[in-house]
């Protein structure tokens, strides 16, 4: 029955689409010229290109925009300023991104607010995303495939609702924009410095008009090869640190209590203690290929009407393989010796006692990612200048983004089984120093880099295979009107509705829910070496691996293959298990978890009126927004039966038959704004707006999924995702911006902000939950609305070019947020206090130069993860680029440019503390040589 009712709006909506065609050509024939205005609202000054023409396209948007907007625009025809839309945006004030691996641009924040406060658009249309949330990332979509792009800060009725810290609005070229034939062909090759690796890019647009400039064409393609390299670090089981008396803080040691003294009891100076629970070091390799086709039609019969029909479709194929070293030191009572203590963390410490379940047994990590992102948008839309005072717009759209990685990523542990003894020190590097000898002589440094141990040397542990399975489509319709009424200081009323259907479905699937991660791991473990196939194939070594990282750690790998590995598991069918079972490697197959899978679906309603005022020095909006949101969530639930011990922190999980659960909830939302843009001289005006903003709990937040996955490494631990009824963030927000127009495409712009955020979501934490599991108690995580925050900010921009070619930009924001839950006073999590960047230009004849810095300083990314006040936090860091082109003739240039030239890498930490690392991550510098042809 719901499928019916959703056809019977899309065949109305479509129904209304073409009455609007049909019915503007009987107008134009009944009253040819009517002597409105043409329906062609775009500019046709993309003639000046380059970083001068780009700057000041994104000068006069500024200045024409009706409410705080930044914007940056194309150089020229399927080119972008970067070759990332991120790293592009990065550029504007108040933008800050985060990086995949390979350091490409991925999510973006506006005015220090996290991704999910923030809504990406194109051509006004929402975008489906790939991952669990609604935050887009960017990486799927090349830049090549946009003309320009808009970030809204302020909020206007007529905007579609979703972001608190900004709307993100790409913009697609028009055939129209520059009428007659034109086309560009670009082909490129990158190198990145450290990893040694290349890539390669071929790209085109082409657009003509035609039929006497009636009808137009565009059609894109970006053709993409790419392979890179992410040398990394990071602690993933955590910090361990002691329990505090009278707190919250129960402690993590899953091996017992940290105690130095060897006294079996917590003394008042253990209180709180800090040490290394299991830390890693390696590096991610990934082949990259991406590909993009759009194309636009757009029909222009008369001046009265047009016609666009558009789509757009990208694929992203990024598999990724990580080869790591695995370290898992966690205190137990008799495992460490000759502890040294600093300021409350254990710095150092041996391991040498001979239990084989005491030592340090390192372990080879092989961790695999296979991401594969297809996206599409198609639409059609449709303008019509009713008559002089009317114009009506209607707009359809369906919006996909699919990746299926269901079961095919993996976590691999395989373990040393040789005697030996250890020494790790914390240095304030971001790897420990890890010297391990081994009994028979051998050290792990020297005998990973001569080739030294073979299949023997390792026995078969963790082995997780999982991924998920995510679909995610919106079908949308608007349609909306402007009367100009042109009275006195009553300009115009604008009014629309808009219907918004989203469902979004995720299916994991993964070997944790049977155990199977665990099969052959603890007391079911296999040598290595009874599997055959030669599991272990060679060493090897990366050049210029973790060279920005001093300290005395192993810097070569032994490589094996996931896939080799799995059909050696399979092979091995038939020997006796310990208890006397065969092995069976279906057991240990990835299946369907209910737990963490769901399917959400969202119905929305919005309708809008806003009246556009102006007078001799002054313009402005006053509107209301209203929002109604149906929201349907299914996820599955499952009790804990038993719990199985495997072996020294190595655990399953028995489940009872999972039960579906469903919610439903229902949400409206009055959202008023006012705009106020006031002229004080030709060059100086001031904008002011207030408006009440909201943004949605992302996707997976809406689906009552739970996961108790880490009890399979003994960390009792309940995770909630989320339930339907979580409220939507929304924000009361007010903006001041002074702007001074002072030359020919310069601006200097002072802002200033503040938002009260309300409902605003984030994690509680409660340790020591019975949830109903004999003997054991867990820690219960759930995300839930907190009480409110507050953001307030300021912004300073400057952007000017000199006759002479030589030009500047530079912006600098600085935010101040704090979050309350109760009564417990928290940052905000995911924004940065401050953002700035500082660009140099020079476009003059043939040549064109720039050189971008952007700066983002460090930022809480989780609150509380050791405990009250032990943050995790982003460190600053500094992301620097240069473009360089010469133009050979009118058909014919050369580009270089660089990324990250300043080799920098996204680092993480506990409060900042270098003695606590929680995340390295380093790409490298890389250098791109294209040549454009044009005509």
């Amino acid at each position: 029955m719901p499928t019916v009712h959703i056809k019977r709006k899309w065949l109305a909506s479509t129904a209304a689409l073409i009455a609007l065609a049909a019915a503007s050509q009987v107008s134009a024939q009944e009253g040819g010229a009517t002597g409105t205005a043409p329906v062609a609202a775009e500019s046709t000054e993309v003639v000046v290109v380059g970083i001068r023409g780009s700057v000041a396209r994104a000068v006069k948007l500024k200045r024409d925009a009706t409410t705080v907007q930044d914007s940056i625009s194309a150089l020229e025809l399927g080119m972008f300023p970067d070759d990332n839309v991120a790293d592009s945006l990065s550029h504007i004030t108040g933008v800050s991104i985060s990086r995949t691996a390979g350091g490409e641009g991925q999510k973006v924040s506006v005015r220090g607010l996290g991704p999910e406060y923030t809504l990406s658009t194109f051509n006004g249309r929402i975008l489906a995303t790939d991952g669990e949330g609604r935050d887009f990332a960017y990486d799927v979509l090349p830049s090549d495939v946009i003309s320009g792009a808009d970030v809204i800060k302020g909020a206007e009725a007529s905007l579609t609702e979703g972001a608190i810290g900004g709307l993100i609005n790409l913009r697609s070229a028009s055939p129209f924009d520059k009428r007659g034939q034109h086309g560009i062909l670009r082909l490129e090759g990158d190198r990145n410095q450290m990893s040694e690796l290349d890539g390669k890019k071929l790209s085109g647009v082409y657009s003509n008009t035609f039929a006497d400039d009636k009808i137009g064409v565009l059609f894109g393609l970006v053709l993409e090869e790419r392979d890179d390299r992410t040398d990394q670090a990071g602690n993933d089981g955590g910090w361990t640190r002691n329990p505090v008396p009278d707190t919250d803080w129960y402690g993590n040691a899953w091996g017992g209590n940290i105690d130095p003294n060897g006294n079996g009891e917590l003394d008042p100076d253990e209180y709180g203690l800090i040490a290394p629970g299991q830390f890693r070091v390696g590096s991610i390799l990934e082949q990259k290929k991406r590909s993009a086709f759009t194309a636009k039609v757009e029909w222009r019969p008369n001046d009265n009407f047009r016609l666009v029909v558009d789509g757009l479709t990208t694929k992203l194929d990024s598999p990724q393989v990580g080869y790591q070293q695995s370290f898992y030191p966690l205190f137990a009572p008799d495992r460490w010796s000759n502890m040294v203590i600093k300021d409350g963390i254990v710095t150092s410490f041996d391991m040498d006692n001979p239990d084989p379940e005491m030592r340090l047994n390192p372990e080879l990590l092989n961790q695999t990612s296979y991401r594969v992102v297809e996206t599409d948008l198609f639409g059609a839309n449709a303008t019509w200048n009713v008559s002089d005072t009317l114009t009506l717009t209607g707009d359809l759209y369906r919006s996909t983004s699919s990746r299926h990685s269901g079961g095919q990523d993996s976590y691999v542990v395989l373990r040393m089984n040789q005697p030996n003894t250890a020494h790790i020190e914390l240095t304030g590097a971001y790897v420990p120093n890890v010297i391990v000898n081994f009994d028979d002589g051998r050290d792990l440094a020297s005998g990973l880099a001569n080739g030294d141990f073979t299949d023997a040397d390792f026995n078969t542990h963790y082995f997780s295979l999982e991924g998920d399975n995510i679909d995610d489509e919106i079908n949308g319709a608007s349609f909306a009107g402007k009367w100009v009424a042109d009275k006195s200081w009553f300009e115009s009323l604008q009014f629309g509705v808009t219907y918004t259907d989203r469902r979004k479905s995720r299916d994991l699937i993964n070997n944790s829910l049977t155990g199977g991660a665990d099969y052959y791991s603890g007391d079911y473990a296999i040598n290595v070496s009874d599997l055959g196939g030669n599991v272990i194939s060679h060493s090897f070594a990366l050049p210029n691996f973790m060279s920005e990282v001093a300290g005395n750690f192993p810097r070569t790998f032994l490589s094996f293959d996931v896939p080799a590995y799995e059909q050696a598991l399979a092979a091995y069918d038939g020997h006796l298990r310990p208890g006397g079972e065969p092995y069976t490697y279906a057991d240990a197959a990835p299946v369907w978890n209910p737990l963490q899978s769901y399917r959400v679906g969202e119905k929305t309603w919005a309708g809008f009126v806003q009246a556009n005022l102006s007078g001799e020095r002054w313009s402005g909006n006053v509107g209301l927004r209203v929002v109604q949101t149906q929201t349907t969530a299914q996820a599955w639930d499952a009790k804990i039966l038993d719990i199985i011990e495997n072996g020294a922190f190595n655990y399953t999980a028995v489940y009872a038959d999972p039960t579906s659960i469903t919610q439903d909830s229902e949400y409206t939302y009055l959202l008023p704004s006012a705009n106020l843009n006031y002229r004080i001289t030709e060059t100086l005006r001031l904008r002011l707006g207030a408006a009440r903003t909201m943004a949605r709990p992302s996707v997976e937040m809406l689906a009552p999924t739970n996961t108790t996955e880490s009890v399979s490494w003994g960390e009792f631990t309940q995770i909630y995702g989320g339930n339907a009824d979580l409220r939507p963030y929304s924000a009361d927000q007010f903006d001041a911006s002074l702007e001074w127009y002072f030359s020919k495409n310069s601006i200097f712009n002072f802002a200033v902000f503040h938002k009260h955020i309300e409902d605003q979501i984030t994690s509680s934490w409660e340790p020591g939950q019975d949830i109903g599991v004999a003997g054991h108690l867990f820690n219960v995580s759930r995300p839930i609305n907190g009480d409110y925050a507050k953001v307030s900010g300021l912004e300073v921009g400057l952007q000017h070019f000199l006759e002479n070619g030589f030009g500047v930009r530079a912006q600098y924001t600085r935010n101040w947020s704090t979050s309350f839950v109760g009564d417990e006073e928290r940052p905000l999590e995911g924004i940065a206090p401050s953002v700035y960047s500082l660009g140099l230009f020079y476009d003059h004849g043939p040549l064109s130069l720039s050189l971008s810095g952007d700066h983002t300083d460090g930022f809480v990314t989780a609150t509380n993860v050791l405990g009250a006040g032990y943050n995790e936090q982003s460190d600053p860091i500094t992301w620097v680029t240069a473009h360089a082109s010469y133009k050979i003739n009118e058909h014919l240039d050369i580009t270089l440019e660089g990324q990250n030239l300043l080799d920098e890498a996204n680092t993480y930490s506990i409060n900042g503390n270098p003695l606590l690392p929680q995340g390295y991550y380093r790409y490298g510098a890389s250098y791109k040589l294209g040549m454009s042809y044009r005509f």
